[in-house]
């Protein structure tokens, strides 16, 4: 078991995997649509092919110019008089081979000029906005998959490692393949199934579970400082991923980070549920996290609670803060923050493109019939968006050379997903197709009818800029949806690398402004840059806003809220 792994490469391993996070709900289209869906529909054009052939007829001059643009660049790739290479940074062909073997520099230079045109074509073809979304997903996908370094007989790695081999590489390949695609999701393993152990390597920090209910644990952390601040901290995790990803590891922890900083740290642990708990929807889980924040606050002895919203608990949140407007509760509410989440669905990237009606009801109605939506389904729905890092990359070490894949706490995390219950995938269909966060009463939470312009605290919001799940223009549009000062950050990172920043990467880095126009691109341009990690941005924020500092609480929980073990509970085990 890997125990200790170096942190350069955990960096890496973060930047490399920023679309690994199944987690991501807030762009529902995709994940809810195609998860019940074969993986084989998933890549039919539909009606898009038909628009995308019809407008490129249409365009004659256009399909022309691609052709013969593509037939004169092979004509110099023939003649070796081509300058067509690779990007620098494009790992496929880091083998020497590709640049000095004429016969490699050729197919390599072919491949690349045949996908720049393909492309280009999809470009050309004026498609709406929807339908050139999806067009251009599948053509990549079509591009990525061709590629001579996903031939055995093509890639000279490959070659290379037959011979050192005598064969046996693409025998353990043979045998990894067999394994991977026998059960769900069927991509490439990412990391080992034992690589790490949950509690041993992950999900270290100290505390202990304070609750328990059916549908989640609390956690309360251990105190590290002797002061801590009032008002205590309640994470919200998403609902389909173990809440882990906020704590991994020793110094690549968000929660060891708060904890150190002097907060009082609650995290909800929800439960991976079954077929028994296919009625819990949007208003069952609204209710649990009102029922953390009630235990929160009652173990803290205080009137008043912070709430950190993540992904699909982003969403979840903001709706109970609505209804807390609504019900004229949220001066119990001290501060609310959001981390890459998206309340405003309209073209919020790829999977709003993917969504109908007539498909979305198609898709409930799998879930409705089986009771939930596996979540193993949602993981290989969104490793096909990133190809190349999340499926083609292992292609080539699992099953072509042979190799182990590195064990890295992220990917060991992405495999580990929970399931959402039919009930939610339902509620979260409609709040997709109805874009119902945007408009006052469209949407409810437990009876009330949501606005969240009504939501006046202070609010604290991070998006990714590299992030493809949530891009971060939809994830800015929340500053116009919430009615409190806001301060909205943008990491210079990934999904979840925006989630996993802790200081020392030299890299790090964010942007802020103090103003919010409606125009993303307007805000970008006045934004200023900062170098570091949005982790310490965040702490210097909530601490002004979580009260003043008192003694560290003696034990954990209180006498209506006692230990039932130490953390990181059970619930996180559940598979």
């Amino acid at each position: 078991m890997t125990n200790v792994i170096d942190a350069k490469a955990r960096l890496r391993a973060a930047d490399d995997t920023d679309a690994a996070d199944t987690g991501a709900a807030t762009p529902l289209d995709l994940l809810l649509n195609d998860a019940a869906r074969s993986p084989v529909r998933r890549f039919l054009p539909g009606m898009s092919g038909v628009r995308f052939a019809t407008n490129l007829v249409r365009r004659p001059t256009r399909l022309a110019g691609r052709t013969a643009g593509l037939a004169a660049e092979l004509a110099r790739i023939g003649v070796g008089r081509s300058d067509v290479a690779p990007h620098e940074k494009d790992r496929r062909f880091a083998e020497e081979a590709w640049a000095r073997n004429p016969l490699f520099r050729r197919l390599l230079q072919a491949y690349l000029a045949a996908g720049q045109t393909a492309r280009g074509l999809v470009e050309d073809a004026d498609l709406d906005w929807g339908d050139g979304q999806r067009m251009g997903f599948i053509v990549d996908n079509l591009v990525e998959a061709s590629a001579p370094s996903n031939n055995p007989f093509l890639n000279p790695a490959v070659l290379k490692r037959v011979l050192d081999t005598g064969g046996g590489n693409l025998a353990e390949g043979s045998r990894r393949l067999v394994r991977d695609f026998a059960t769900a999701p069927r991509v490439p393993a990412m990391v080992e199934p034992d690589a790490f152990e949950v509690g041993t390597d992950l999900a270290v920090t100290p505390g202990q579970v304070v609750l328990r209910t059916d549908m989640f644990e609390l956690i309360q952390y251990t105190p590290t400082t002797a002061k801590v601040r009032t008002v205590p901290l309640l994470i919200v995790p998403p609902t389909i991923n173990k809440y882990y990803v906020i704590d991994l590891a020793e110094q690549r922890s968000l929660v060891e980070h708060l904890v150190a900083s002097g907060q009082q740290v609650y995290c909800i642990s929800w439960r991976n549920p079954d077929a028994r708990h296919a009625d819990w929807g949007v208003d069952s889980y609204g209710r649990a996290i009102i029922e953390a924040m009630d235990a929160s606050q009652a173990i803290a002895r205080t009137e008043q609670v912070a709430v950190l919203g993540i992904c699909a608990g982003g969403m979840l949140s903001s709706m109970v803060m609505a209804h807390l407007a609504a019900t004229g509760d949220l001066d119990r509410v001290a501060a609310f923050s959001l981390a890459v989440t998206v309340l405003d669905q309209a073209q919020a990237g790829l999977p709003s493109a993917l969504l109908s009606r007539k498909a979305a009801a198609a898709s409930t109605k799998v879930s409705r019939e089986k009771g939930y939506l596996d979540g193993r389904m949602l993981a290989e729905v969104f490793a096909w968006l990133r190809p190349n890092d999340l499926v083609w990359n292992y292609w080539v070490n699992n099953y072509l050379l042979g190799r182990a894949p590195k064990a890295f706490d992220i990917l060991y995390w992405n495999a580990d997903p929970v399931r959402m219950t039919a009930a939610m995938h339902r509620d979260f269909m409609e709040l997709a197709i109805t874009n119902g966060l945007t408009e006052p009463g469209a949407a409810t939470m437990l009876g009330s009818e949501l606005d969240l312009s009504k939501v006046d605290v202070d609010t604290y919001a991070v998006a990714g800029i590299a992030d493809h799940l949530c891009d971060w223009e939809s994830c800015y549009r929340t500053t116009q949806l919430l009615g409190g000062d806001i301060r909205f950050v943008l990491s210079t990172s990934g999904h979840i690398a925006a989630m996993v920043n802790p200081p020392g990467n030299p890299k790090a880095s964010f942007q802020t402004a103090p103003d919010h126009p409606e125009d993303a691109q307007q805000w970008l341009q006045q934004a200023s840059k900062v170098k570091g990690t949005w982790w310490d941005d965040y702490v210097d924020w909530l601490a002004a806003r979580t009260g003043p500092e008192r003694g560290k609480p003696r034990r954990h929980g209180s006498a209506a809220f006692e230990p039932v073990c130490a953390a990181p509970g059970t619930y996180v085990h559940d598979r």
